[in-house]
């Protein structure tokens, strides 16, 4: 038997239930993985509330990403054997497939091979946040150097990864935060400027620093009329890149007309599951992840660690938005 988060109906942390399961056998491209350590994301709480992209088949399983070794093997592979140290990638459904558990099975093609650099707990909080940071800036905005990105939730993992992705590539990251609280903490996990919104100015800090050439994109999770201000301080063919919905208003993002107008700012959304299903995309990005962790310009930060029997105070502390990094909940 193994312990399995599942939910049975939508809602809070509180829905999130540990409950018994025996093993199971992995098919034709499939693996089980024993789960060391599982990485948390905000998509996960938004599937779990209901309010997700895709709607749960209940009850449900839950959880994009994890680390782990592979115990049995669906069909022989060229790539992997048993024991092989592994993470786990999102590129799966949820509906489907859930890693928050002791034992999971997961569709081989969402296996990674852990690198040297990292231990059981980093593992498992690299692969969401690097990939949706460098598949918006780089993939889909294709930011170049000395280009601006405007980030924003910027403590989040996703947040944090963009500045060091930005960085790589020889951006300005300017982390926007709601106060100077988070300041010193963002600028020590290396964004080059931090603007608070309710305390700066900023199309007055965006001026200054880009010399009034504007900010080159956005970087948005949070969606919601806070577009608007974003989008007026980007620079002539500027774009606003929106992946989530942290303010639970996403039918209410505005088109920010006067800035497309005025100054041909585009806007458009990303989920990086989509792109993760082309396997060139998810080679070359898989390959800027491994260089840089290698060199060590990529840093995954963990902000807390929950051990699996306390997976709903670890959701209620990942609803609560006051991380600088990731929370990954540890398996015994």
């Amino acid at each position: 038997m193994a312990r399995v988060v599942r939910f049975h109906q939508t809602g809070g942390p509180e829905v999130l239930q540990l409950e018994d399961e025996p093993q199971q056998k992995p098919g034709v491209g499939e693996a089980r993985i024993r789960i060391q350590s599982i990485g948390l994301n905000r998509a996960e709480a938004a599937f779990r509330s209901g309010t997700y992209l895709e709607k749960p088949v209940l009850p449900s399983r839950i959880g994009y990403e994890a680390a782990g070794v592979i115990d049995e093997l669906g069909e022989p592979s060229s790539e992997f054997k048993v024991g092989d140290a592994v993470s786990i990638l999102p590129t799966f459904s949820m509906t489907r497939y859930g890693v928050a558990a002791e034992e999971a099975i997961v569709p081989i093609d969402s296996l990674i091979l852990r690198p040297a650099e990292l231990d059981t707990l980093t593992a498992s909080a690299v692969w969401m946040p690097y990939l949706t940071a460098w598949g918006g800036l780089h993939e889909i905005h294709s930011l170049t150097t000395g280009g601006a990105a405007l980030i924003t939730a910027a403590s989040s993992s996703v947040g944090l990864a963009a500045i060091e992705v930005v960085n790589r590539i020889g951006g300005v990251s300017i982390a926007i935060t709601r106060t100077n609280e988070k300041r010193d903490a963002l600028l020590a996990a290396g964004a080059q400027h931090v603007i608070a919104m309710s305390e700066d100015d900023l199309a007055e800090r965006v001026a200054a620093i880009t010399r009034g050439q504007g900010a080159r994109v956005v970087f948005d999770p949070i969606a919601g009329p806070g577009v608007v201000p974003l989008a007026d301080a980007l620079g002539y063919g500027g774009e606003v890149i929106v992946y989530g919905n942290l303010s639970g208003r996403a039918h209410e993002t505005p088109f920010p007309y006067r800035a497309a107008m005025k100054n041909g700012v585009r806007m458009r959304g990303y989920f990086v599951i989509q792109d993760l299903a082309d396997k060139t995309k998810r080679r070359r990005a898989a390959e800027f992840v491994l260089s840089g962790l290698k060199d060590r310009s990529l840093k995954p930060t963990i902000a807390k660690t929950f051990p699996l029997d306390q997976i709903v105070a670890a959701h209620r502390y990942l609803e609560a938005g006051q991380q600088i990094g990731k929370i990954v909940v540890t398996v015994p």
